[in-house]
């Protein structure tokens, strides 16, 4: 029996609505092939560069995560007596050498010029202990890696300050819950030197992101296709009924 009017006309709505946002999926993701790519060219080309000093205070306000994140630097620092911050990981996309559970350790450290920054001091497995940063008190030239702070999501668990462990990377907001001071708008991921331990574990960084946004795209744009074709056939059958 032939469909109605009305019922050909929702049919072609629906389908026409499938399909804008079957194609708009299909696209976006090939737009994410693209950026991902340029996001991976250029991690390879500031990771393969030398280290530099890192930029005076007087250039910090002026530095930006995408034009400056995961810089190689160095620079000489003395960390700060006091209790420094767990940031809880299940693994890394940039440190192939860090797997299962474990924190990440962030303490202040204080330039020559008295400013403060922080420092991803590296990688803490479950149940393994460290050294404070106090015990490595003494001016020490790190070198490292540039980065950013995280926001804290929707669904990003509250910071147990009792245990001074967080769930992103937000040294802003350990700063204030440990009276480290005022500090640097970005971090420092430690590459070196080692502590004495070998603990926490500093590391190089290395390109890890996975970039599958062709085989969604064509995912999405398959969808599209059987769609497209399923109400082909509908609607010629509708045209014989």
């Amino acid at each position: 029996m032939a469909a109605s009017p009305a019922s050909r006309l929702g049919m072609a709505v629906i389908t026409l609505v499938m399909l804008t946002v079957l194609v708009g999926l299909g696209v976006w993701q090939l737009q994410r092939k693209q950026e991902k790519e340029a996001l991976i060219a250029t991690l390879h080309e500031r990771l393969a560069t030398a280290p530099v000093a890192l930029p005076p205070p007087s250039a910090w306000a002026g530095l930006t995560a995408a034009h400056d994140e995961f810089r190689r630097v160095k620079v000489t620092a003395r960390f700060d007596a006091g209790p420094d911050a767990r940031v809880y990981t299940s693994g890394s996309a940039l440190r192939p050498d860090v797997s299962g559970v474990g924190v990440w350790v962030f303490a202040p450290a204080r330039l020559a010029t008295g400013e403060r920054i922080a420092v991803n001091r590296g990688f803490l497995p479950d149940g393994m202990t460290s050294p404070d940063a106090a015990a490595a008190a003494a001016p020490t030239d790190l070198v490292g890696y540039l980065r950013f702070p995280e926001s804290p999501g929707w669904f990003t668990p509250a910071a147990d300050v009792a245990k001074r462990l967080w769930f992103a990377r937000d040294p802003a907001a350990m700063a204030q819950a440990l009276n480290w001071g005022a500090l640097a708008p970005f971090y420092i991921d430690l590459a070196a030197p080692l502590p004495a331990s070998g603990l926490p574990k500093a590391g190089p960084l290395d390109v890890q992101l996975r970039d599958q946004h062709l085989q969604y795209a064509i995912t999405w744009f398959g969808l599209a296709i059987v769609v497209a074709a399923a109400a082909l056939v509908w609607f010629r059958s509708q045209r014989r009924a």
